[in-house]
């Protein structure tokens, strides 16, 4: 069989053969397009459910919108536990130590599943209680209930299905997992209007539509890994699943600070929540949608974040330091100037972008302004993200996650305490537009001091 043009050039990484500028950027395209395509198809997901909710009114997409930084702290965890098993896979096909990376990914799979397990039990324990720690109003609380405990019942299948999806994307497999969230996608309309509609559950089908549609993947995508995938499959290979010491070891020493991260993190937007909160259901409705909105503009960045991760994981587990370095500021660049350009899209049709999630009036203006806030906010937010991919696949996170923490806890934090009783969610919004700024100016200097270029995992 005929190698792909991408197959050729990761190739070239693997055997030590030099890449010129243009292969090097044609890869990165290759690699980033399924991967953006990927992370927009998520989006498009989480857009769809808010919107769906959007139209039932104020208080339903409030009652989500409260336990949203919740949801991400639950899901921060697993996908930190993921990375640390994902960038071995991707090191080791870069040395092509193949067998190596199937046996990191078998132990990945489990290891993901029962960590998630317990995340999983821990969200259904304090689900019926969270709502009241979030000083959510009285009316909001029981949506707000079972909307976490419904999501949290299904973290570990989704997530032992994301961490399949990243172990292909560490090989090199982009358009699989692409495919795959696009399919997602579609399952998702169909079961939230089945959910929310025809069965008439509301937020409660929105919940068990969206774990149904990823429950479905997510069974597929660990099929696929096993049996299907060139480099990961493990077809008449003889191996154990049962997670050992040493691959656990550099995993803990990957997902360590990211776990620390997620908590410090996401414990910073659980307390955006207590701010924003007493507002009151319109700017938390609004705030939400925002951030719905918003993920339009920045999730290719998050697309990009990944190729980085895997092209400069394998390069740098072949010992290729100035293509590495190469890619590094390729992916960066690229995710600038593709999130300033939808930036300037995001200002000029704010309005419209939020017309498409609510029919309250308050909702789409408030969040309209807040929008066209953070468009000033991108272009660097594009740099951190990027840059963190980057940190990642050379096995560097905490540093990482030390510039995180200093620029959310003492800047957004910071400023929103001063800013939001002031001027409301306004104010709050011009916090996080400063801190993103901040941020990505952190994580670029970063980049320049090429500190994160001298790590390895094998």
């Amino acid at each position: 069989m005929a190698q792909s043009t991408k197959d050729i050039l990761l190739g070239l990484i693997r055997d030590g053969q030099p890449m010129t500028g243009r292969q090097q950027l044609k890869l990165t395209m290759l690699l980033a397009v399924p991967a953006i395509l990927a992370q927009l198809s998520s989006v498009l997901m989480q857009y769809i459910d808010s919107a769906m909710v959007g139209h039932l009114g104020a208080n339903p997409s409030a009652s989500i919108g409260l336990v949203s930084t919740s949801t991400w702290i639950m899901y921060g965890f697993a996908t930190a536990a993921i990375t640390g098993f994902s960038v071995q896979v991707a090191q080791n096909c870069g040395a092509k130590q193949f067998s190596e990376a199937r046996r990191i990914m078998r132990q990945g799979l489990v290891s993901v599943f029962l960590f998630s397990a317990l995340i999983a039990l821990i969200g259904v324990a304090i689900s019926w209680d969270l709502p009241r720690w979030l000083r959510g109003a009285e009316a909001i609380r029981p949506d707000a209930t079972s909307y976490f405990w419904i999501f949290s019942a299904f973290i570990p299948i989704s997530a032992t299905g994301y961490a399949a999806s990243a172990m292909l994307q560490a090989s090199g497999n982009m358009k699989v997992p692409s495919i795959i969230y696009v399919t997602m996608c579609g399952l998702d309309v169909v079961f939230n209007y089945v959910f929310i509609y025809l069965m008439d559950l509301g937020v409660t089908g929105a919940a068990i539509g969206t774990g149904v549609a990823e429950s479905l993947t997510s069974l597929f995508t660990v099929w696929y890994v096993l049996t299907q995938s060139k480099e990961l499959n493990i077809r008449g290979e003889k191996g154990s699943f049962r997670p050992e010491k040493p691959v656990l070891r550099k995993a803990v020493r990957i997902s360590g600070p990211l776990w620390l991260q997620n908590v410090v993190m996401r414990g910073a937007h659980v307390m955006s929540t207590f701010i924003v909160a007493p507002l009151g259901p319109i700017s938390i409705a609004a705030n939400a949608f925002a951030i719905a909105a918003e993920s339009f503009c920045y999730m290719p960045g998050y697309g990009l974040e990944e190729a980085a991760t895997t092209l400069v994981g394998q390069s740098i587990g072949a010992r290729r330091k100035e293509i590495t370095r190469r890619f590094a500021y390729l992916t960066t660049g690229m995710g600038a100037l593709i999130m300033s350009a939808l930036a300037v899209l995001m200002f000029f049709f704010a309005p419209q972008l939020m017309d498409i999630l609510s029919n309250d009036p308050d909702v789409i203006a408030l969040g309209a302004r807040v929008l066209r806030i953070e468009a000033f906010a991108e272009t660097f937010y594009a740099v951190s993200i990027v840059v963190f991919g980057v940190c990642a696949g050379a096995g560097d996170t905490f540093v990482p996650t030390v510039l995180n923490f200093s620029s959310m806890w003492l800047v957004r934090i910071g400023l929103a305490v001063i800013l939001t009783p002031r001027y409301g969610l306004t104010g709050y919004w011009i916090a996080m537009m400063i801190e993103l700024n901040v941020r990505g100016m952190l994580f670029l200097w970063y980049l320049r001091r090429e500190s994160w270029l001298k790590k390895s995992l094998i």
